[in-house]
């Protein structure tokens, strides 16, 4: 099969899943809503209800749900196992190996040096920004949501906490301790993060092992795969009709919230982040960058593939901007792979209106704790389909956010982040395209006169 035939696949293959995730949502809000009203004619004392509630919505787990069935419950439940079940060995392997190949001592060099604290600096500003602008729409009361009196024993809680006491979390005592659990994804991070280090260095030493965890991460990204193509719909829809019929409507308006803040924050962060990192890096003009890669966030938004974009993205890097191949060549694929700020804004702000959502007061210390897991994740995103969003429930997990309304939260999330994503991609696409300028300038090879826009 062609490469030509192949993307054709991939990008019908995402089309199709988008469609039946879509419709899967439409079905969702118009019979949980038939389900809330038929909950209010009928009265939750009366008969009928209770046999629908014990047959679709119980919580099979606890003591009311002892002789019920909660088809619905079971169904929304299994999926989030399915996601909680590849977590640690995702983040293991994946963050490895981008490690691994990030490191590697042979293109280890300024280039590499440069690229990688660009890419930390871009990473930093973006996490400070999208959590500053989370808190603020948290403290505006947008993302918060007033359940009935009856559900408020199912709200999530944390214990008081220092917040420097995530430092000692980060080192585990114990690995294999860090590994049975997804409540301690940074001691996970960590271990990644050293072993990918040791990886690089040894060489070839290491191969097998590499080997190994390359073939686990395929096994891993097949499965979530399946997982995601062929359950995500029927899943999404019994979580949403569960969450309505049992808590209402409260959940649409900051829902759509969210929506919102991600889309206007990822687009504002896109015209503020890039254009004063060149300026403070280059003193050049970044109106020249602006005019230039927005072809490239239109169609990072279009396919929202870093890879389809990919090489778009170094031709016009090479042809306009004035980057040299020899600096392009690595930025860019390396971009592609580790350098996703939009992704880990997008993480910041759908754990804060998740939290709020369901009744948790996130504090800044822990929008801290949840920058530096989503800066974690977006490092070692694997391409696999909608797979930043998927990895909302690693930060999650970090945060102890894993409640019933928590859950019913983040199935909004993973439903409704088709339209957020198209302003989350340009974000990292464009972010490439940025640190290329900035490197090729700090190298003394940006070809200034292409970047202006005229010729030698």
């Amino acid at each position: 099969m062609s490469d030509n035939a192949t993307g054709t696949k991939k990008n019908d293959a995402g089309s199709s899943i988008v469609r039946r995730i879509f419709i899967a949502v439409i079905l969702g809000f118009i019979v949980g809503i038939g389900c809330l009203a038929l909950r209010v004619q009928l009265g939750e004392s009366s008969q009928t209800w209770s046999i629908l509630y014990s047959l679709l919505f119980v919580d099979v787990t606890s003591a009311e749900g002892t002789t019920g069935v909660g088809l619905f419950y079971i169904a929304g439940q299994l999926f989030m196992h399915a996601l909680q079940v590849a977590i640690v060995p995702l983040v293991l392997t994946s963050l490895s190996l981008a490690i691994c190949g990030l490191t590697d001592p042979k293109r280890l060099s300024n280039i590499a040096m440069k690229t990688i604290i660009t890419f930390l600096c871009f990473y930093a500003v973006t996490a400070v920004l999208a959590a500053t602008i989370a808190y603020s729409v948290k403290m505006a009361g947008g993302f918060t949501v007033t359940l009935p009196n009856g559900q408020a024993t199912e709200l999530a809680t944390l214990d008081a906490y220092n917040p420097l006491a995530t430092i000692l979390g980060i080192v585990p005592p114990n690995m294999l301790s860090a590994f049975s659990s997804n409540n301690q994804i940074l001691a996970v991070c960590f271990v990644a993060i050293v072993l990918g280090i040791c990886m690089s260095r040894m060489g070839g030493k290491v191969q097998p092992l590499k080997d190994v965890l390359e073939n686990v991460n395929g096994i891993i990204d097949t499965c979530l795969t399946f997982v995601i193509n062929h359950c995500a719909p029927s899943a999404i829809f019994c979580m949403i009709v569960r969450g309505l019929a049992l808590y209402g409507i409260e959940y649409v308006r900051p829902t759509l919230v969210w929506m919102a803040t991600t889309m206007l924050g990822c687009i504002g962060l896109l015209f503020i982040i890039y254009p004063v990192g060149i300026v403070l890096a280059t003193r050049l003009s970044p109106l020249p960058f602006i005019r230039k890669t927005g072809k490239i966030a239109l169609f990072g938004a279009a396919t929202q593939s870093s890879a389809a974009t990919l090489p778009l993205n170094m031709k016009t890097c090479m042809e306009e901007l004035g980057c040299p191949e020899e600096v392009t060549s690595f930025v860019m694929p390396t971009g592609m792979t580790v350098h996703m700020n939009g992704t880990s804004a997008m993480q910041i702000i759908a754990v804060t209106f998740i939290a709020t959502a369901a009744g948790v007061d996130i504090t800044p210390g822990m929008l801290v704790v949840a920058a530096l897991i989503s800066i974690s994740c977006a490092f070692g995103t694997p391409p696999v389909p909608a797979a930043g969003t998927t990895l909302v429930y690693v930060v999650m997990l970090g945060l102890g956010l894993d409640a019933p309304p928590c859950l019913t939260c983040y199935s909004l999330v993973l439903a409704m982040n088709y339209l957020p994503g198209m302003a989350v991609m340009p974000m990292n696409v464009v972010g490439d395209a940025a640190t290329n300028v900035i490197v090729s300038f700090r190298e003394g090879v940006l070809d200034k006169e292409m970047y202006m826009g005229r010729t030698k």
